[in-house]
């Protein structure tokens, strides 16, 4: 009776240590995954703040908004799929991540050919597009070795912008140039919040793969980095025009977000702020100066002045990891630029092919009966000033 009593405790005293080694295991692995979809969680909210970011044309929000939905509805499945099939890749968290910041990057390149092309042809856009960023993706992490791009200055940023370049070269279409873009406080009020917003959750974006003993230095390079591109973002605005462009201003004020992917978890807090810093009067260069000598020069509109933000800014975070990461960092710009623009020209000729947005260029009627909502425009608004980018 002793011994089956001894026996007993025996077992379950190796129950009990079995048991507590196996919880040991999985509360940390668990307390991972769980961090990491509360980080997925904040990038899904980080998409629809980008749509949001370009509802200041007064008379094309809504169709920003849907183009943000078939967006995301068409090219997360897509890319799970080509992940899955053709790279062997497993569908979890990491992957949901992935997914989102390729549907991210979508939206971002959408803002150059905004409103030139017909609502539905968004979904021919997202399956042209996946394919085109699958092959950027596989030849910034497996063709090359060594990249430093943590935080997505070349993978999203800009790719974005110089595949939306190839996209407006090919489509060629003039009557962008001759559609009001005005704006009114409530329209740029929306991107006011969007900008703020994005401004507080860029740190998910950033660190959102990083393993989790980075992710809080991650959070912090990135907030230096953003603090350095708002404040010099003012000053540059009000040394050169006097006085605060809120466009400018609301979209430049992220560039330190944008420069400080490729780095985010490779230096430290003062490094991120003098990036930031560069980041921030770079972009408001580009946007006063590069941007309408661009127009001037190719003769299309980037309707959003993404390459000013995510395609200057991009490249350059991508070159400040040279002295860590060496000259893979040129290879991988240069890379994307080439893919960028050869998929976006591609997407472009087929999106002519199919026909160009010609009724209704930067126009909600395109898609949604207006009439109710537009019985009132004779009301003046305060301030519809009629700026655009």
């Amino acid at each position: 009776m002793l011994k089956k009593g001894i026996l007993l405790t025996v077992m379950v005293a190796t129950l009990l240590l079995f048991g507590s080694t196996v919880f040991a295991q999985e509360v940390p692995a668990l307390a991972g995954e769980l961090f990491q979809y509360h980080r997925g969680q904040d990038i899904f909210f980080m998409l629809m703040l980008v749509a949001f970011l370009m509802l200041f044309i007064k008379r094309y929000e809504w169709g920003v908004c849907l183009m943000t939905m078939l967006v995301l509805t068409v090219s997360v499945p897509f890319y799970f799929a080509v992940q899955t099939i053709y790279f062997g890749a497993t569908l979890d968290m990491s992957l949901i991540i992935l997914g989102v910041v390729c549907a991210i990057t979508l939206v971002i390149a959408a803002g150059m050919f905004l409103g030139q092309v017909k609502t539905w042809q968004y979904i021919v856009v997202s399956i042209l597009f996946v394919t085109a960023y699958s092959i950027n993706e596989w030849f910034l992490f497996t063709f090359l070795y060594g990249l430093a791009d943590a935080g997505g200055s070349l993978l999203v940023h800009a790719f974005a912008a110089y595949f939306g370049y190839g996209v407006i070269l090919a489509l060629r279409h003039k009557k962008i140039f001759d559609t009001p873009m005005a704006v009114t406080v409530h329209s740029v009020s929306f991107v006011w919040l969007a900008s703020m917003l994005l401004w507080m959750l860029w740190p998910s974006f950033t660190t959102a793969l990083l393993a989790p003993e980075q992710v809080i230095g991650g959070m912090i390079t990135t907030y230096m980095a953003l603090m350095a591109s708002a404040l010099v973002s003012y000053l540059m605005l009000l040394a050169i025009n006097k006085k605060i462009d809120p466009l400018i201003y609301t979209y430049a004020l992220l560039a330190g977000g944008v420069t400080i992917g490729s780095t985010v978890d490779l230096v430290g807090p003062w490094t991120a702020y003098g990036i930031g810093i560069a980041a921030g009067i770079v972009s408001c260069l580009c946007f006063i100066y590069l941007h309408p000598a661009l127009e001037k020069i190719l003769g299309v509109r980037d309707v959003m002045g993404v390459h000013n933000l995510h395609g200057v800014p991009g490249l350059i975070g991508a070159l400040f990891a040279i002295p860590i990461a060496g000259g893979v960092q040129v290879s991988g710009a240069v890379g994307t630029v080439i893919i960028g623009l050869i998929g976006g020209a591609v997407t472009g000729i087929i999106l002519r092919a199919l026909g160009r947005n010609e009724a209704y260029v930067l126009d909600d009627e395109e898609s949604f009966a207006m009439t109710d909502p537009r019985a009132n425009e004779g009301i003046p608004l305060p301030r519809d000033t009629g700026v655009s980018m």
